[in-house]
């Protein structure tokens, strides 16, 4: 279902007098509307379209929102009207296409309201009508005055504006007002008469009307006839009764909603005491932690002076000690260097030495070996000499030798 904003009206759901002021409009256009081909844009619920069509050739009713065309399509059916999902600025329908256009309460909610009128100039058979209507904007406003705005509002008019606006698009506009007015009816009891209308003649005051109505063609048109609209439910003497009910009714809760806010009122005057007095003593409190503050401030600022002093000194003395450290590190590096190369040429004469003394070692090795041989050898010629010598004893003892050394024959054997 449909959810009532204010801004589209559904059957059932808004008072008698708001279903009246737009149904009057589309009464208002019916008499306009036999035997034509009919377009109603911003058809809403549908309602009006559907009014339009019981006198029309064939009705249209077109609205953007999907929720009021599928309204529209279930709950108001005829064979001549065809409901339409549509933007006001963006029609689907070739130039010339009907005879009659309405477009109640949607040129204020549009921000391109001259693409509306454009759209309305373009599909207007030559010889046809189109009918719009506008809340007043100086009425509008002053009734609106404690709720503010309309937020669906984009463009609103006053007289002069409106009657320009139209201007601009169609060559012939006949301007009318709608108001709510009161009436004196004497209507017959238990059976149907004829009515007689008497309507006081005057100028009516576009300053103050309710809503603005005009019917513009492409050509000159005849006759203007004022149209007056008296619902068989209308008893503005006993709407007004009921509305001052209801006004009374909302007086009691606000005399009661005023009571309580007195009553809290009081309670947040004497609360707002407390909180005055608890705000002096925390002022009190508040000055002096200022003088507190104050004179720890100067501590601080005695202690920031000092702290820079010492943080110089510290850089001075940090500065000295940097320098010594690079005095100490070029001293280091030097004796650094010193060492590696004194380990250095040590490691040369050592592997020399070692080289030397393994070549000593070799050659000792050598002696040895060739001692061993000699003495081998010496001990072979001793026991040779040994055995020689032996030998010649022998030689010497023998009598055979004896005997030839005095014949002065063989060697003489001598031993040492």
């Amino acid at each position: 279902m449909a959810e009532f904003t204010g801004e589209r009206v559904i059957p059932g759901e808004v008072d008698t007098d708001l279903w009246n002021e737009h149904v009057a409009r589309y009464l208002f256009a019916a008499r306009l509307a036999r035997q034509k081909r009919v377009l109603d844009i911003a058809c809403g619920t549908g309602y009006g379209t559907h009014e339009l069509a019981g006198t029309a050739t064939s009705a249209v009713g077109i609205d953007r929102a999907p929720e009021a065309i599928q309204y529209a399509s279930s709950h108001f059916g005829r064979s001549n009207l065809t409901f339409l999902q549509a933007s006001a600025g963006e029609i689907p329908f070739p130039d010339s296409s009907f005879d009659l256009i309405t477009a109640f309460e949607v040129i204020e909610h549009l921000t391109d309201w001259r693409r509306l009128l454009a759209e309305a100039r373009r599909l207007l058979r030559p010889g046809g009508q189109f009918v719009v209507s506008t809340p007043n904007k100086l009425y509008y406003a002053q009734s609106r005055e404690q709720a503010g705005p309309n937020p669906f509002h984009e463009h609103e008019f006053t007289f002069d504006e409106f009657r320009i606006a139209l201007e601009e698009y169609f060559p012939a506009a006949t301007l009318f007002v709608q108001n709510h007015s009161e009436a004196v009816v004497f209507q017959p009891v238990g059976q149907r008469s004829a009515a007689e209308l008497r309507l006081e003649t005057g100028r009516p005051d576009t300053s103050t009307c309710h809503f603005f109505l005009a019917v513009c063609a492409l050509t000159p048109q005849m006759g203007a006839p004022a149209f007056a609209f008296l619902p068989s439910a209308a008893n503005v003497l006993r709407e007004r009764e009921l509305h001052i009910a209801r006004l009374e009714q909302e007086l009691q809760k606000k005399d009661l909603w005023l009571e309580d806010l007195k009553t809290e009122h009081a309670t947040l005057v004497e609360r707002f005491r407390g909180q005055t007095a608890d705000l002096e003593a925390r002022n009190k409190w508040a000055l002096k932690l200022n003088d507190e503050l104050a004179e720890v401030s100067k501590n601080v600022s005695r202690l920031e002076t000092e702290l820079a002093a010492e943080q110089s000194a510290g850089r001075e003395m940090a500065a000295g000690y940097e320098g010594k450290i690079a005095e100490l590190s070029e001293e280091v590096a030097s004796r650094t260097k010193w060492a590696i190369d004194t380990e250095q040429r040590l490691t040369g004469e050592l592997q020399a030495k070692c080289e030397e003394l393994a070549s000593c070692v070799q050659s000792l090795k050598d002696a040895e070996t060739s001692l061993e041989e000699r003495t081998k050898w010496a001990l072979q010629l001793s026991r040779e000499r040994e055995e020689i010598l032996t030998q010649l004893n022998l030689v010497q003892s023998s009598r055979w030798y004896r005997v030839g050394r005095k014949f002065g024959l063989g060697p003489e054997v001598r031993t040492a």
